[in-house]
This record gives structure tokens, sequence and C-alpha cells, in this order.
């Protein structure tokens, strides 16, 4: 099985990544893809910097920081993985990533981006498990000192 872990380096994004950790270590066989996806370069960002490398490394940087939590947990726990960047409307890119890399299960967190962002935008994880073709696993986040 292979699993898509989208990640934006927030801890909900990281709790998902545990839970898979958790779900490998109690016997599933499964690989993982790791993506996150940065937002596409507006007009305004494209005419202060004009030159497409320079945009593209600073996604790359960027999108590489969102990933390095994650990475840390795989590599921490012993597991290889695929990992992506990708630009564009955060839900359909990973959609198309899962699709691309035939994954068979998305897990992600609930919410990385704030409630005031998600509640305009709508939130990323309800539009995956509306638009994925696959099981989309969706992680809540509870913060260790909160009583259960």
């Amino acid at each position: 099985m292979k699993i898509l872990l989208p990640v934006d380096g927030s801890e909900h994004a990281l709790a998902a990544v545990r839970y898979a950790l958790r779900l490998k270590q109690d016997g599933l066989k499964a690989s993982f893809v790791l993506a996150t996806v940065q937002e596409s370069t507006y007009l305004y960002e494209f005419l202060l910097t004009p030159h497409s490398d320079v945009l593209e490394r600073v996604s790359g940087a960027a999108g590489s920081r969102a990933l390095e939590g994650a990475e840390a947990l795989l590599s921490t726990a012993g597991e290889s993985y695929e990992r992506e960047i990708g630009s564009g409307d955060t839900a359909e890119t990973l959609i198309e990533i899962a699709q691309r890399h035939a994954c068979d299960a998305i897990i992600m967190g609930a919410r990385g981006w704030g409630a005031l962002r998600s509640a305009l935008l709508g939130s990323v994880s309800q539009a995956v498990l509306h638009a994925s073709t696959v099981p989309v696993t969706i992680v809540k986040y509870v913060e260790a000192d909160a009583v259960i």
C-alpha cells in the first residue's frame, strides 16, 4: 500500500505522519509519499521578481521547509519515502500527486492553516476528502496537554 502524506509544516500535519508511522509499526505494509503544495505565484510577486528561476528557488525552499519535520519523523523511524513539492490549488494538486504516484490512500491532518483561513477559503482536508478516489483518513490534532 502506498500512502500520500500531505504536509504543510504544521503540528496538525505532523500528527498525521505520526499516525501513519503507528499504523506501519502495528504491521501495515506501506510506503509513503510526502507532499507539500506551494501556492501559485501571483502577478504582484512576478512583477517584483520577474525571473522565474528565482521564484522557483524561493517556492522550492519554502516547500523543503514545509517537509522538514515530516522527513525527520520518517528518517528517525527508518522509513524511506518519496517526496514531491507541488504548486497550485492545494487540494487539486494533492489529488494529482496521489494519482501520479498511484497512492492507495491519503492520511492528512485535520487542519493546518488556521480557523479563519479555513472558514474563508474552505478546508483543504475537506476538499481532498470529497475529490479523492482513494480512501482519506483525516487525523485530528490533539495538544499533548489537552484533557481527554
